[in-house]
C-alpha cells in the first residue's frame, strides 16, 4: 500500500510539472493555438471532477459494505455453535451471498467509472488536436505561422498525451486512497475520553451521590435513567433490582465514566466525578460482570491485570486472590500453575473457572468501590456457595453496587433499590420491600414460585 501511494505521489508531481512546462512552451510558441487548448482543458477538468465525485462516492459505499461483510463473517464464525445447533448455515450463506453480490455490483460500477477517465481524456485530447490542426492550416495559409513553429507545437501537443494518460491512470487508486484516508482520519479525529478532571485521589472512602442524574442514548433517545437521586454511603452494600431495561447497567456504567450523564452529576467523597483524574477514579473501582473478559496470557497476568510487566506482579497477593475465589485447587493441578496460559478469553478454562478468575482479579485490585453484575451467574451450586462467601468477605468495608436478577443473592444487602423505566420506584431492605408488597415483592413471588 505504501509503495502504491508513493508511486501515485511521484506520478502526480512529475507529470503535473511536465504538463505545466509543456503548456508554457505551447503558449510561448503560438498563443492563439494555446487558447484552444485552454478551452479544452477546463472541459476535461470538469468531466474528471464529475467522474471523481462518482468514484469517491462508490469507493465510500464499497468500503462500508466491505466492513459489513467482515462483520457478517465475524458473527457467523464467533457464533458457530448457535449457527450449527439451529441449522443456520443456509441463512448465514444467504446473508453472505447477498453482501458479496452488493459488493460485486459496487465493484463493477467502480470499474466503469474508473474506466471512463482514460477514454474521455484521450477523446477530448484528440478533439483538441483536430481543432488545432484545422486552425493551424488556416494560419499557415495566412502566413501567421511557420512550418517549424507548427511542427514544434504539434510535437509538444503529442508530448502532452503521455503525462495526461499517466495522471488519469493514477486517478482510481488515488480516489481509493482518499476514501480510505477519510475513514482513517475520521477515526483519528474521534474525540477521546474527557480528561477534564485534574484532582488526584489516592484511595477514596467510597461515599457516592447521584444528583438528578439523567442519561439518554443519543439526543432523541428515551431516557435510560430519569432524574436519579441516590446516596450510597461509604461501605454500604446496595443492590440494584428491576426488570430488564430498567437502567441498572447504565447506572453503574456512569461511575467509571464509560458514559457521561446527559444532565445531573455524580459525586464521590464530595467531589464531582468530572473534577477527578480519570485514571485515579478508575483505580478506585473493581468490576465483575457476567460477561467475563479474560486475556490470552497467564493466570497470574490476568489476576494482576494492569501491572506493567511480570516483575510488578505480587505473587503472594495473586495466591491470596486465587484462594478467595476458590481457585487454588484448580491452579495447583495445572502443569505450569499460575504461569499457565489460559488461551483466548480463557478458552482453556470452564465457564465457572473463568467467572472465578474474574472475581480473583477484583480481589487483587483491592479497590474501595466494587461493582458486581451477576458475578455468580455462571457458577454451579457448590461454586456459587463458596464464591458468595468470598464475595461477602470482599464486600466488607467497601462500597458495593450489586446488579442482581436472582433475588436470593441480595437478601442481606444493606439496601435494595428497585428501578423501573429508568426511575427509582422503591428502596429499602429485603424485609421492608416485601412488606410493602410493591414491584420487588411481585418479582420475588414470581421468582420463588418457579423454583
Amino acid at each position: 500500500m505504501l509503495q502504491v501511494l508513493t508511486g501515485v505521489f511521484i506520478t502526480l508531481v512529475r507529470d503535473s510539472m511536465t504538463v505545466l512546462a509543456l503548456l508554457i512552451f505551447l503558449f510561448y510558441t503560438n498563443w492563439r493555438l494555446t487558447l484552444v487548448v485552454a478551452v479544452i482543458l477546463p472541459v476535461i477538468g470538469f468531466l474528471m471532477s464529475r467522474i471523481n465525485r462518482r468514484l469517491r462516492s462508490l469507493n465510500r459505499e464499497h468500503q462500508n459494505l466491505t466492513n459489513e461483510a467482515a462483520y457478517v463473517v465475524e458473527e457467523a464464525a464467533g457464533g458457530y455453535k448457535v449457527v450449527k445447533l439451529h441449522g443456520g448455515e443456509a441463512y448465514e450463506s444467504r446473508r453472505f451471498n447477498a453482501m458479496t453480490n452488493r459488493l460485486r455490483g459496487y465493484a463493477m460500477r467502480m470499474a466503469v467509472a474508473g474506466g471512463l477517465n482514460q477514454p474521455v481524456t484521450q477523446f477530448l485530447a484528440a478533439l483538441a488536436l483536430s481543432v488545432i490542426l484545422a486552425i493551424a492550416m488556416v494560419q499557415a495559409q495566412a502566413n501567421q505561422t511557420t512550418v517549424g513553429g507548427f511542427t514544434g507545437f504539434v510535437m509538444a501537443m503529442l508530448l502532452l498525451i503521455s503525462p495526461l494518460k499517466h495522471l488519469t491512470d493514477v486517478n482510481q487508486p488515488m480516489q481509493r486512497g482518499l476514501t480510505a484516508a477519510e475513514f482513517i482520519f475520521g477515526l483519528i479525529d474521534t474525540p477521546i475520553e474527557p480528561q477534564d478532571g485534574g484532582k488526584h485521589i489516592d484511595r477514596a472512602r467510597g461515599d457516592l451521590r447521584f444528583e438528578h442524574v439523567t442519561f439518554r442514548y443519543g439526543p432523541d433517545g428515551r431516557a435510560a435513567l430519569d432524574s436519579i437521586d441516590l446516596h450510597v454511603k461509604a461501605g454500604e452494600i446496595v443492590a440494584l433490582v428491576g426488570p430488564s431495561g430498567s437502567g441498572k447497567t447504565t447506572l453503574v456504567n456512569l461511575l467509571p465514566r464509560f458514559f457521561e450523564p446527559t444532565s445531573g452529576r455524580i459525586v464521590l467523597d464530595g467531589d464531582a466525578l468530572a473534577d477527578l483524574s480519570l485514571q485515579d477514579l478508575r483505580r478506585q473501582i473493581a468490576f465483575v460482570s457476567q460477561d467475563v473478559v479474560l486475556f490470552n496470557d497467564t493466570i497470574a497476568a490476568n489476576v494482576a491485570y494492569g501491572a506493567r510487566d511480570a516483575s510488578e506482579i505480587d505473587m503472594a497477593r495473586v495466591r491470596r486472590a486465587l484462594e478467595a475465589a476458590y481457585l487454588t485447587d484448580v491452579v495447583d493441578n495445572l502443569p505450569d500453575g499460575v504461569d499457565t496460559n489460559i488461551g483466548d478469553n480463557g478458552s482453556k478454562l470452564s465457564g465457572g473457572q473463568r467467572q472465578r478468575l474474574a472475581i480473583a482479579r477484583a480481589v487483587y485490585k483491592d479497590a474501595p468501590i466494587l461493582i458486581l453484575d451477576e458475578a455468580t451467574s455462571a457458577l454451579d451450586s457448590e461454586s456459587e456457595r463458596q464464591v458468595q462467601a468470598a464475595l461477602e468477605a470482599l464486600m466488607q468495608g467497601r462500597t458495593t453496587l450489586v446488579i442482581a436478577h436472582r433475588l436470593s443473592t441480595i437478601e442481606n444487602a444493606d439496601r435494595i433499590v428497585v428501578l423501573e423505566h429508568g426511575q427509582i420506584v422503591e428502596a429499602g431492605t429485603h424485609r421492608e420491600l416485601l412488606d410493602r408488597d410493591g414491584l420487588y415483592a411481585g418479582l420475588h413471588r414470581i421468582q420463588f414460585a418457579t423454583q
